[in-house]
């Protein structure tokens, strides 16, 4: 009985698959934005520490493309696993990626620029999901008839199949009805 209770088989529990979980998690997070923020941040810190055959001499100038290339990956990884911070992970991913087109070759020739601003855009405008139960649909879906609509003074109800009027003309010289009318 003890294995059973390992595996999660003993009745009453639910298993589910790992890609399902998988699907779930990435589900609820920014997580196309922030694998773009890590791709474009590995490719900035990743040129300067390449050969000297393949990259020119930096020199001191190489610090900055790498502190920037690892602050685009750690804001990634923060749209990951905090994604209530994704707003300001958003905005900073954007201004370092294009700080970086200045500060480093080109903002890892032009190609951690340009992928580190989408993925900044797409972390900033990821919206969770609303939690809870779908809202019922109201009876604007259904054939059943809604609530009857309360009427105002001086506001004739709109009978089935025509349009409304947006402005109601005035009505000069009607008293309100009784009802209406203030007692003293």
């Amino acid at each position: 009985m003890a294995t059973a209770s390992r595996r999660g088989t003993e009745p009453g529990t639910v298993r589910r698959s790992p890609w399902v979980a998988w699907r779930q998690w990435r589900k609820g997070r920014p997580f196309w934005g922030g694998l773009a923020a890590i791709v474009a941040g590995a490719e900035i810190s990743a040129i300067p520490l390449a050969p000297l055959k393949i990259m020119l001499h930096q020199g001191i100038a190489g610090i900055p493309s790498v502190l920037m290339g690892l602050v685009m990956v750690v804001m990634g990884l923060t749209a990951w696993f905090a994604p209530q911070y994704r707003t300001l992970a958003g905005v900073l991913t954007v201004m370092v990626a294009t700080a970086t087109l200045v500060m480093s070759n080109l903002g890892g020739f032009l190609f951690g620029t340009i992928i580190g601003t989408i993925g900044g855009a797409m972390i900033f405008a990821w919206q969770p999901l609303p939690a809870g139960p779908e809202p019922d649909p109201g009876p604007e879906s259904g054939n059943e008839p809604g609530p009857e609509p309360e009427s105002t003074p001086g506001h004739q109800p709109v009978p089935p199949g025509q349009k409304p009027d947006l402005v109601s003309p005035p009505t000069l010289g009607t008293e309100p009805p009784p009802e209406s009318r203030p007692t003293r």
